[in-house]
């Protein structure tokens, strides 16, 4: 009997109807295990993962090997997006085993979740010095059976060398001016001035990073980090990594040059650069800029946007072939001659030579990915290829929505929409954030459910990037739309992280004080994909404080920001919002109090102009004089001369106050 059937995870449902007999990640699944006297097979994955569909169509579709399978060991699947703390921990044995890591993931285990033998993908057949997936179940059964104690004694040695895994956090002093600069030292030593970005392919789209060198720029009027800003944008928006008809990014380029995606698109990603893409137009004026921040927000909400006002995870890599089959990028790729006929002969070469759309092809099977090395197309020929596109077959969508990458859609889409002046996004953001709130909280705990879908919560526990990502969206939301609800709601999901998440070092857990047991508590400072729970938690913390001068909010993001101090020496790309918050705290952040009626003209100009400032970290506050729920930032603060007002702060010491948006510019400057 396949268990999946009834889990809320689009990733397990489409298990549901595999010959394995598949659990979930649950006591029971374990208990089994340890009833039957059987090894635990794990294995981990996604919804949109190209070789997690790949290696369940030639292995747990296989009927013998799922027999087999079923007889031999439990199987549980687990969806890594639900369950990172899962993924989290069994992915650092199967890097430090084997010197790698990647999904699909497959670790052997005892009835204790004791790990013994790790690995990735394997094929249906021995290839490149793999084994076949049956050869491997063949040969952990015959080490079961005939060395039991051995096994036994790898595992247990391995699950002791996780759990020892714990950081020995001394609170450093937080990054100064002098560790940012070196910072900027070293990534501009790894920086790739042909292609920009950083390292070699596959290549990530450098999102904190990039961040971090705005707001450094910001601060100090580095050149050099403004240039690398600058060189990395453009290239990846005008490469194949960007859907140059519909908008939006896909995960990462194959190449070094971002010609070729790997075509899955992720919420998370697209929310990230959107914000990257405005600060950059904030900070140059670039057009480019606006405008592929401006798509980007917009495909969150068209293609990933669901009927409950949440965003989705992510869209498939794979769609439908016209031979019935699938393959990954079919949905996006070109000819010469799929152009003409979309377009015409004429307008179709013309399109080709601006796409770098060639006979050889840049992809497989002679087709191209779209790019825009120079000037695009008419807007018409790019409707009219958006409009023949649409008519293939669609990529799947994992539609459950995650908290914390709500969070971080919530913030790109509440600033985009606030500083382009495109209150529609504003509305989603918000909807999303209600949405949130109304769902995944426990109104009688205040704790956090990690997903839902279909407006009905999943059953894994929020971690802490939920509560930090989605307070950091709740804050963002409030500095747009003054909505003083947003700040005390942000304010309770802090309260979480401060009493269930912080160990008494000042350091964050990434899973809370009364979560599941498992072989060890995660905890990882350095960021991934996303911001790690505990840079984006650092973050959130410090711009609460700023709204409302607490000395403790304040205390914990400058004692855990010490993580980033010793990380920024060596590992910079891999601490881009630590150092992005660290940017934030060296510069105050500045505050910024807009006091006026909500209906004076006057009052949205020096709110615009302080939601344009950039500098770093700063937060804006936005409310009517005298308001009773007003935070502490806009008590106390009249109207100058019966006109609208700004206040601009440094740890809640103020400039002179102005009724000048230019003259608050200045001073924001």
């Amino acid at each position: 009997m396949n268990r999946l059937a009834g889990t809320t995870s689009p990733y397990l449902l489409q298990h549901a109807a595999n010959p394995v007999d598949w659990w979930p990640w649950t006591p029971e699944a374990f208990e089994e295990a340890r009833r039957r006297e059987v090894p635990v097979l794990l294995s981990v994955g996604y919804a949109s993962c190209h070789w997690c569909h790949v290696m369940a169509r030639e292995s747990f579709e296989d009927p013998e090997v799922a027999a087999f399978l079923n007889e031999h060991f439990v199987a549980v699947k687990v969806d890594r997006e639900e369950r990172p703390d899962v993924d989290a921990i069994y992915m650092e044995a199967v890097q430090a085993a084997t010197g790698q890591g990647g999904w699909p993931m497959t670790v052997f285990m005892t009835a204790e979740g004791e790990p013994f033998h790790f690995g990735t993908y394997y094929p249906p057949r021995p290839l490149h010095g793999l084994p076949s997936f049956r050869q491997l179940l063949e040969g952990v059964v015959t080490a079961w059976r005939e060395r039991r104690g051995e096994v036994g004694e790898v595992a247990a040695r391995i699950a002791g060398e996780l759990a020892g895994r714990r950081l020995d956090y001394r609170a450093p002093a937080p990054p100064g001016e002098n560790e940012l600069a070196l910072a900027v030292g070293a990534l501009t030593g790894e920086f790739d001035e042909r292609h920009g970005g950083f390292g070699g392919a596959p290549k990530f789209p450098p999102s904190m990073v990039l961040e971090f060198l705005l707001r450094h720029h910001a601060r100090t009027g580095s050149g050099e980090a403004l240039a690398i800003v600058e060189r990395t944008c453009e290239a990846m928006a005008r490469g194949g990594i960007y859907d140059q008809l519909a908008g939006g990014f896909a995960r990462y380029s194959v190449d070094a040059a971002w010609v070729v995606p790997h075509f899955e698109k992720m919420l998370y990603d697209n929310a990230l650069l959107a914000r990257v893409y405005l600060h950059l137009w904030r900070a140059t004026g670039s057009a480019l800029a606006r405008r592929v921040a401006l798509e980007t927000a917009d495909f969150v909400v068209r293609e990933l946007g669901t009927p409950e006002g949440g965003f989705a995870s992510a869209l498939d890599a794979d769609s439908e072939t016209s031979d019935g089959g699938h393959a990954e990028g079919a949905a996006y790729v070109w000819t010469p001659a799929q152009l003409a006929e979309a377009l015409g002969p004429e307008a179709g070469a013309e399109a080709a030579e601006r796409y770098g759309v060639t006979e050889a092809g840049t992809f497989e099977g002679g087709t191209s990915v779209l790019r825009l090395p120079g000037e695009a197309p008419p807007a018409e020929a790019r409707d009219r290829l958006l409009a023949a596109r649409r008519e293939r077959p669609a990529p799947e969508r994992d539609d459950k929505v995650i908290a914390a990458w709500n969070g971080l859609a919530i913030a790109a889409l509440a600033e985009v929409g606030g500083l382009l002046e495109r209150p529609d996004l504003v509305a989603a953001a918000a909807r999303a954030a209600r949405l949130l709130l109304d769902v995944h909280r426990d109104d009688a705990t205040g704790r956090l459910a990690r997903t839902s879908r279909d407006r009905v919560a999943g059953t894994s526990a929020g971690v802490l990037e939920d509560y930090a990502d989605l307070a950091e969206g709740l804050l963002a939301l409030y500095a747009v739309s003054g909505e003083a609800a947003w700040l005390t709601e942000a304010g309770a999901l802090l309260e979480v992280v401060l009493t269930r998440f912080t160990g008494e070092d000042g350091a964050f857990w990434d899973t809370a004080d009364d979560g599941e047991r498992l072989i060890r508590r995660p905890q990882d400072p350095t960021d991934g994909a996303t911001p790690s729970g505990w840079t984006a938690a650092t973050g959130a913390l410090l711009s609460y404080a700023a709204y409302t001068g607490s000395d403790r909010h304040r205390a914990a993001a400058e004692r855990a920001l010490g993580i980033v101090t010793p990380l920024a020496s060596g590992a910079a790309r891999f601490v881009g919002w630590g150092l992005a918050v660290a940017e934030a705290a060296v510069d105050g952040p500045r505050e910024v109090a807009v006091v006026g009626r909500a209906d004076d003209p006057a009052t949205e100009e020096l709110h615009r102009a302080a939601l344009r400032a950039t500098a770093p970290g700063a937060v804006v506050a936005r409310g009517e004089p005298g308001a009773a729920d007003a935070p502490p930032l806009l008590a106390d603060r009249p109207l100058r001369d019966g006109r609208p007002a700004a206040y601009v702060c440094r740890g809640f010491v103020c400039l002179e106050p102005t009724t000048d948006p230019g003259r608050l510019t200045e001073q924001l400057a």
